[in-house]
């Protein structure tokens, strides 16, 4: 168990996020997640979280488990062709992963989202949050185009403005 974590997390409220993650911010990260999807056939998801729940902090969990929580409890893994792709963000650790359905993780290696996650810490340590966040949505989209690319019209089948919790 990590006191310095949990106490970290505890005195961080809810609302610290939108310092970072402004309205007009999460409205850009929306538009941008539109815009990629009408170029291949992937759904994307953009999640946004502070501080973690008492309890999950008393597990242990880490960013990754958070973020394959959420992949399940969001119902990215249901989209029709597998195609789904979760961008969590914890902002009071500064973690970031990206989980992939696995029809796109077939084709897709692990080293590729983890490049990307890196690039994008790296502007988020920089304080550059709207760069970092719209290069790695643009990154994705251009992974997703180059193995799903867009066929004809489909349903959208995620929200894409970014979720807050």
């Amino acid at each position: 168990m990590d006191l310095e974590r949990i106490l970290r997390h505890l005195m961080n409220p809810h609302w610290a996020v939108r310092r970072a993650f402004p309205t007009a911010l999460l409205e850009k990260i929306g538009q941008a997640v539109t815009a990629s999807e009408q170029t291949h056939g992937g759904e994307l998801r953009f999640a946004l979280e502070g501080g973690l729940e008492l309890s999950a902090l008393l597990r242990g969990q880490t960013a990754r488990e958070r973020a394959v929580e959420l992949f399940s409890r969001l119902r990215v893994w249901d989209t029709e062709l597998n195609c789904g792709v979760l961008i969590y963000v914890q902002c009071v650790d500064r973690k970031l992963e990206i989980v992939a359905d696995r029809g796109i993780a077939a084709r897709v290696a692990p080293e590729e989202w983890r490049a990307i996650c890196r690039r994008m810490e790296q502007a988020f340590r920089q304080g550059e949050f709207e760069a970092g966040s719209l290069s790695a949505l643009d990154e994705i989209g251009r992974l997703l185009q180059a193995h799903f690319p867009a066929r004809g019209s489909r349903p959208n089948e995620l929200p894409d403005q970014p979720l807050v919790l």
